[in-house]
């Protein structure tokens, strides 16, 4: 598979460079967001490394026009570890987040983590079969990974996919925000509040018609969040 690294720091670089070819992976490099977006224009990149502060164009608006067109999944790197930062990252359509200095073993796992959810979603090589579940006017193919809304289809990340099969799955059961991060990210859940609240507005943003307003996903106050059933 073929991952796409971004830092202006050119040590930094060349050092997961070497982690990740030792693991098989082919690694791309870019020391700005202007570079990493053209050279995810002209190559088939699975995963996306990126700093967030850089000159030029730095991650954060890097990722956001990545989002536009590109749902793979996105690493961000930074100096910073309030969690404000890494809200930002995650509003902007991060799918994890590493703080700087990181062990790079750790982000060689999340690497791997972050590719087994992008291969199972299907993004790579999609598989036939009718394995579909229905909540009203919500539909999901958990064969092709499509979700449709009234017919319409409709773009998530992984996670965000994951998130709401695990809910679409059990409609009626409340998930707490632990059971929903331990589920989905495969570990214990240490202040996960604002990373999970982030991928359900964004799910809610992309499903609802008025998502202050929510007719699927529901949150239930004090406890967790749940796909409501449909009459």
């Amino acid at each position: 598979m073929n991952i796409l690294i971004c830092d202006d720091d050119k040590e930094i670089v060349e050092a997961v460079d070497i982690y990740l070819s030792q693991e098989g992976y082919k690694v791309y490099k870019a020391y700005d967001g202007e570079e990493a977006l053209k050279v995810i224009s002209e190559n088939e990149i699975h995963l996306l490394v990126i700093d967030v502060m850089m000159p030029v164009m730095d991650g954060i608006h890097a990722v956001l026009e990545l989002r536009k067109t590109s749902s793979i999944p996105v690493i961000f790197l930074s100096a910073k570890t309030e969690d404000s930062d890494k809200i930002l990252g995650l509003n902007v359509g991060a799918d994890d987040y590493l703080s700087k200095p990181f062990n790079p073993l750790e982000l060689v796992a999340r690497v791997k983590s972050q590719l087994r959810r992008y291969t199972k979603l299907g993004n790579i090589a999609e598989e036939e079969g009718g394995n579909l579940y229905t909540v009203g006017g919500l539909t999901m193919n958990d064969d092709d990974k499509s979700v449709e809304i009234d017919g319409e289809r409709v773009r998530l990340t992984p996670i965000e996919y994951n998130i709401l099969l695990l809910l679409v799955k059990n409609a009626g059961k409340v998930f707490s925000i632990d059971q929903i991060y331990e589920s989905i990210w495969n570990e214990q859940s240490v202040g996960a509040d604002n990373t999970v609240a982030v991928h359900i507005r964004h799910i809610r943003e992309k499903i609802e018609i008025n998502p202050k307003d929510p007719r699927y996903l529901k949150v239930v106050w004090g406890v967790g969040y749940k796909i409501e059933k449909q009459n």
